[in-house]
């Protein structure tokens, strides 16, 4: 099939290297506009962009590519439009431009986890399995009918960069399926249950600071889903610590818990790390970054460096 790809980062581009090796012709990229960054506002072309360049694929760059993309992209005479984390909403235009229409890579089993993070909130609420959905896309956001699913199980220790990846791979080996059985005809739409579609909202730094009447579990799930983005956080000295690891912490010493509150650090030194009370015991953040530093063992943060006994973190400050 004559495939209109449309992506802007590493989830798209191992999707896209997969279609590239299949039997499938590219005739385009599409992507975003590249964003300007630093203090000079250099405009960076992205690495999707690069790799894109150095297959000699013809590569469409619209920032709104339903109102100004349409005619550039019927000119390659696709079969389909195949989108994997492009990030624009397309309008009818666009979904009825080519023969099949367009089909989105989405890194969930839907009809769970619509929307823009299906993998963050996916480790935050602890599940074991997900996987990528093969779907057309409709109007209304990710409720398009299934053309196939496939599933893989959650690490334990994954954070979410590591989980995209891996979901990206099978991303790709999924939309190749999809596409032949599309061509052979073999194929099968089967409609979302929308009794069973969970959304939610986007990430932002505002969400990111760790909630201490939490478990530690839920803890840990919450510091591995904001890895790239936007990182989980605690406020200190008004400043915030960012919290890369965080791991159980056994009370050995048989620390008296008691005048603490969830949220206050209960051990912080060189030998014993960051420690903190949590709703259901002590856990410790043991892998951190202040601004303007480097990402470190807590263990080796604190050498040298002395943070309060009993400041809430959540707060910000000593009770």
């Amino acid at each position: 099939m004559r495939v209109a790809f449309l992506g802007n980062n590493e989830f798209s581009r191992i999707v896209l290297d997969r279609l590239i090796k299949s039997g499938h012709f590219v005739v385009c990229v599409v992507a975003s506009p590249d964003k300007e960054v630093g203090r000079g506002k250099k405009v960076v072309k992205s690495d999707f962009k690069n790799y894109v360049d150095s297959k000699k694929i013809p590569l469409l760059s619209f920032k709104n590519v339903s109102k100004d993309g349409e005619e550039a992209i019927r000119s390659f005479m696709p079969d389909v439009l195949v989108t994997a984390s492009f990030g624009q909403i397309l309008r009818e235009n666009i979904l009825n431009l080519a023969p099949y229409g367009v089909i989105n890579v989405h890194a969930s089993l839907l009809p769970k986890y619509r929307g823009s993070a299906p993998v963050n909130y996916a480790i935050i609420n602890g599940e074991r399995e997900t996987g990528v959905t093969i779907m057309q896309t409709a109007l209304s956001l990710d409720s398009g009918d299934i053309i196939l699913s496939k599933s893989l199980d959650i690490l334990e220790d994954e954070n979410a960069l590591e989980l995209t990846n891996r979901l990206a791979y099978l991303g790709g080996e999924a939309l190749v399926e999809a596409l032949d059985k599309m061509e052979s005809g073999d194929f099968t739409l089967t409609k979302q249950d929308e009794s069973l579609a969970t959304t939610y909202k986007k990430l932002d730094k505002n969400m990111s600071y760790i909630n201490f009447d939490k478990s530690v579990k839920e803890i840990k799930n919450f510091v591995r889903a904001l890895i790239p983005w936007p990182i989980a956080r605690v406020k200190y000295n008004g400043g915030d610590i960012l919290v890369y690891e965080s791991k159980s912490y056994n009370n050995d010493e048989n620390i008296d818990l008691s005048s603490f509150h969830n949220g206050d650090i209960v051990e912080a030194s060189s030998k014993k790390g960051l420690v903190v009370k949590c709703r259901d015991g002590l856990v410790r953040l043991s892998k951190i970054q202040i601004a303007g530093g480097k990402v470190l063992e807590d263990k080796a943060f604190l050498n040298g460096r002395k943070l309060e006994i009993k400041t809430n973190l959540m707060l910000g400050e000593s009770k």
